[in-house]
């Protein structure tokens, strides 16, 4: 089961990316170019905080069927702090992804309640680049890559 969540996950992280980065690229020409907010960007927007809540679901699901998550009570904290690869496994990726995630809603939301294009857009850029930046900084580039 730990196997088949941890492909879900990696493949998915890929299709989250993808929307991740086309929807802040969209955002940020969009609002650098002065164009209008339209019916596309809102869906686009809207698809990227779907894709990017399933993939947080599907990362806790994974996080708490692994079998990394007895390290806490073997080793304990100290411990997986001192090691890289368990500190990015079992803490950092985790909790800077569900910031990542909780940037994307906040910036999705906030962008609703502006009445104008350029607010709408300029919300989406922040907080939907932020997120992008958080996500890219803790993948496991050399499990994914690999």
């Amino acid at each position: 089961m730990y196997e088949t969540i941890q492909i879900l996950h990696s493949y998915w992280a890929y299709l989250v990316l993808l929307i991740l980065i086309l929807a802040t690229g969209n955002a940020l020409f969009k609002s650098i170019s002065g164009k209008e907010y339209s019916a596309k960007d809102f869906r686009i927007s809207l698809f990227t905080l779907i894709v990017s809540h399933i993939q947080l679901l599907i990362g806790l699901l994974l996080y708490f069927v692994s079998p990394r998550l007895k390290l806490f009570s073997e080793l304990g904290m100290g411990e997986i702090m001192k090691d890289s690869v368990n500190r990015l496994y079992l803490v950092e990726h985790p909790l800077i992804n569900i910031i990542a995630v909780a940037l994307i809603t906040i910036g999705y939301s906030k962008h609703k309640k502006k009445l104008t294009s350029k607010p709408k857009l300029k919300l989406i850029a922040i907080f939907y680049t932020i997120a992008l930046l958080l996500f890219l900084s803790r993948i496991p580039w050399s499990a994914w890559l690999a």
